[in-house]
């Protein structure tokens, strides 16, 4: 008997039980919990087996619309709001029937005793307390090494939000044999990255700070980092309302906050509110709002935390934030802050947008849940130290290569790590699901079978059916989803250029992310100058803000933390933060090497430079940066490399047409070398003064405070933000997580550098005789160029014949 028919069987017997037990409490629909929100939506279909369990699992409790399975209190109380949201949170965990009123279930303290309880999502709860999206424990090492602190260096101490511990062992709680098999080894050689417990972040005090004001950075990351996870609900801001837990994700908030369902207890006007009480989740599991109908977690519900860091979420939408708000509205205003940014639109990626263009497929775009997997979302039950840890999937899991079906290739393809795979077997092809796939989410016919992530995990929604492969979306939608050893043996390439680059290039494959060519912008916030004010505000008051780890460590009986209730602030800290940065890119990304071993698009990660301001309102750090001595070591160079750093990334803005050739090939910029090759941006380390300049000295006319300076020196910053090698060395860091991650090596670019060799041919314009059997005259198209090229190559081919 398999998952599904034993989940059947359980529910079955729940519902007998529930009839039998009904007649008693069948009139707890009006006198109940509806008694007072009467209208409320079904958190699931009627029809559903989630709520055919809900209500039978809530009748022994005097509640067959099982509105106490979720959220506890009282439903015979109907008088008396207090004493209907009171009880013991002791009854619960001992099985004594729900009495504590849960406002959020899924809020991360009691999620084990609401969705996570025996009936339902059991497992879920400990392996999101793990996960990324609650410990953030990769962010928290990123950023403080931009500050100096050495703790983080390499690893060397795991800090996370909360204080956590992987007690089971290495073996994951989920996922197929193969899978666990590959992480244990993955794992062994990655010590660092598998953190078996998480400390949590410290907080030092403002003299230990005023005595080593680096250690600021600690005020930045909990005031500014940590507002994203999902112990706690985040800032009350347009675009960022959102629920708790299990709830951040399953519970549709919209971006203004506004309830639109039916329940009368609810304010209709008041901002920070669900959008409506159902859950969204996969395509069975369908929405109903007054206006519109949807299945799947929305890409926006994502994007109230995925806004920022590396802002994976808005870049997919096509969102690049911009400070001017043009252009103007019908009113004569500038557009509404969203994330408290404003945008402008550049280009979403080809899976986000609304009008496929290839044949067989429908309009519409697809959800992040489409490709990211149980295990990337929720987490395996171990604790990872990086996204990289965490997540399974690789473009050709889906696409292949050119020479290779992606059931062919070998697990660990695209994640080699320096491995060779060559002699490995294929993965193959997946009969059955993960239980949890097949327990919870919608169930779709294998066809010849599911495809596999590259660690060895069935995609529960990706199927081969004959030469196709088909991609079901959570939307309702099925994809076709394009096959590059497919469209090789049918020969059914766009153009040359994608041929040549992916099929006659074979180094490309082996040695690029698909996406180094395919995405086709990366947001570049280039330098984050911080300021930390530990002084007085022009009234008076000492500087404070919203510590997030504080605020999500202080947590209620029902689930609710410092901050989360509507309306409150959180717990304070000392000290507040003022942010700023140099100037916005998002073409020609920058190409490094990521902690895979492949080359990838780089951005800005965290460029931190800093300032201090104590409590006397006296700078005591101006325009800091940090240097990265292991870096240095680890690279095995003189130089040694700024703390700042240019992250590895997936920037999530992939097209179809990829990168010229020339993008890459004759352009500093991806190289590393800077924009238009570092002869920018030259006098930081230096303050510019401009005011009347004696031309022979380079000195101000004026006397001293009679003039201003007009920019600030950042005393160790020779180069440009994007420049990343100078005179043959590494100036910035590459990636904090990995030890494969850092610029592109000297031979490599050497390799791709192809600047200037136009004057191979062009130097003979000089000898005339020799140029007038060559040329024709006029100016050629790029097209004829490069069939004249073409035919030369012929021509000398026959030659040595």
């Amino acid at each position: 008997m398999n998952i599904q028919e034993l989940r059947r069987l359980g529910v079955g017997i729940l519902l007998l039980a529930g009839m039998l037990l009904g007649y008693a409490t069948q009139a707890s629909a009006k006198s109940g919990c509806l008694a007072c929100h009467k209208g409320i939506e079904d958190i699931r279909d009627d029809k559903s087996t989630m709520m055919v369990m809900i209500k039978s699992l809530g009748t022994p409790h005097g509640d067959s619309e099982g509105c106490v399975v979720c959220h506890g209190g009282n439903p015979k109380e109907t008088k008396n709001k207090e004493k209907a949201h009171r009880g013991s949170p002791a009854a619960l965990a001992k099985a004594k029937g729900p009495q504590t009123f849960y406002p959020d279930p899924g809020a991360m303290d009691i999620n084990a005793f609401t969705c996570g309880q025996s009936a339902c999502h059991q497992g879920y709860p400990d392996r999101l307390q793990k996960a990324l999206m609650n410990t953030e424990a990769g962010k928290i090492q990123g950023n403080l090494h931009t500050w100096g602190i050495k703790e983080v260096q390499n690893h060397k101490v795991p800090w996370g939000n909360y204080a956590v511990k992987d007690g089971d062992g290495p073996v994951p709680t989920v996922g197929t044999a193969e899978y666990k098999a590959y992480m244990k080894d993955m794992m062994a050689a990655h010590k660092d990255q598998f953190p078996t417990e998480l400390q949590q972040i410290p907080q030092p005090s403002v003299e230990e700070i005023e005595k080593d004001p680096k250690l600021a950075g600690f005020t930045y990351q909990r005031q500014q980092c940590q507002r994203c996870h999902v112990t706690v609900k985040g800032r009350e801001k347009r675009g960022d309302y959102r629920g708790q837990g299990c709830s951040s994700c399953h519970i549709p908030y919209g971006n203004e906050g506004i309830y639109e369902g039916n329940d009368p207890t609810i304010d209709k006007k008041q901002k920070g509110h669900l959008l409506t009480h159902q859950i969204q989740a996969t395509r069975k599991t369908v929405v109903k709002t007054t206006h519109a109908e949807y299945s799947g977690i929305p890409v926006e519900t994502c994007n109230s935390c995925h806004n920022r860091g590396k802002r994976i979420g808005v870049t997919y939408q096509g969102l690049m934030e911009f400070p001017y708000g043009s252009p103007w509205s019908e009113k004569g205003m500038k557009q509404p802050k969203l994330h408290t940014k404003k945008y402008l639109f550049i280009s979403d990626d080809l899976h986000h947008q609304y009008n496929q263009s290839r044949p067989g497929n429908p309009k519409g775009g697809m959800l992040c849940q489409d490709c990211h997997t149980t295990i990337d979302m929720h987490g395996d039950g171990n604790l990872p130290g990086t996204t990289l840890a965490q997540v399974e999937i690789e473009c050709q899991d889906c696409h292949g290569t050119p020479e290779q079906f992606p059931w062919e290739l070998p697990l660990g393809y695209g994640e080699e790590f320096k491995q060779d795979l060559s002699k490995k077997p294929a993965r193959g092809l997946a009969s059955k699901l993960l239980d949890q796939t097949a327990a919870f989410a919608t169930t779709y016919d294998k066809g010849d079978g599911y495809l596999k992530t590259t660690r060895g995990n069935p995609f529960g929604n990706v199927v081969k059916k004959g030469s196709k492969v088909i991609l079901h979306s959570a939307t309702g939608n099925d994809f076709e989803v394009p096959v590059l050893k497919q469209i090789k043996l049918d020969d059914s390439w766009k153009n040359v250029d994608s041929m040549v680059a992916m099929s006659k290039v074979k180094k490309h494959n082996d040695s690029l992310e698909c996406y180094a060519c395919h995405a086709s912008w990366v947001p570049q916030c280039y330098g984050c100058h911080v300021q930390v004010n530990y002084g007085k505000d022009k009234k008076g008051k000492p500087y404070h803000d919203t510590d997030w780890i504080a605020s999500g460590s202080r947590r209620n009986p029902d689930g609710s933390t410092a901050e989360s209730p509507l309306g409150t602030k959180g717990i304070q800290s000392p000290g507040k933060v003022f942010e700023t940065r140099s100037y916005l890119r998002w073409e020609d990304p920058v190409l490094g090497i990521n902690g895979e071993g492949r080359v990838t698009p780089l951005m800005p990660g965290c460029q931190v430079v800093y300032t201090v301001i104590d409590r006397n309102n006296k700078t005591i750090a101006l325009n800091q940066v940090a240097k990265s001595e292991d870096e240095r070591k680890e690279l095995g160079q003189k130089r040694t490399p700024l703390g700042i750093d240019m992250a590895p990334v997936q920037p999530h803005s992939v097209q179809r047409k990829a990168r010229t050739c020339e993008s890459c090939h004759n352009n500093p910029k991806a190289m590393g070398y800077g924009i238009a090759g570092g002869v920018f941006q030259t006098r930081y380390v230096e303050d510019v003064v401009e005011d009347l300049i004696d031309q022979k000295t380079g000195k101000p006319i004026p006397a001293p405070g009679n003039y201003k300076i007009q920019i600030p020196k950042i005393s160790d910053l020779d180069f440009d933000w994007s420049t990343i090698i100078k005179d043959g060395q590494q100036v910035q860091t590459v990636g904090t997580h990995w030890p494969l991650s850092r610029a592109l090596p000297k031979e490599m670019r050497d390799a791709m550098e192809r600047t200037g060799l136009c004057m191979g041919c062009h130097r003979e314009m000089s000898n005339a005789e020799l140029w007038a059997k060559v040329s024709t005259p006029g100016q050629l198209t790029d097209a004829q160029h490069i069939e004249m090229l073409n035919k030369m190559l012929k021509t000398y081919a026959e030659s040595r014949k």
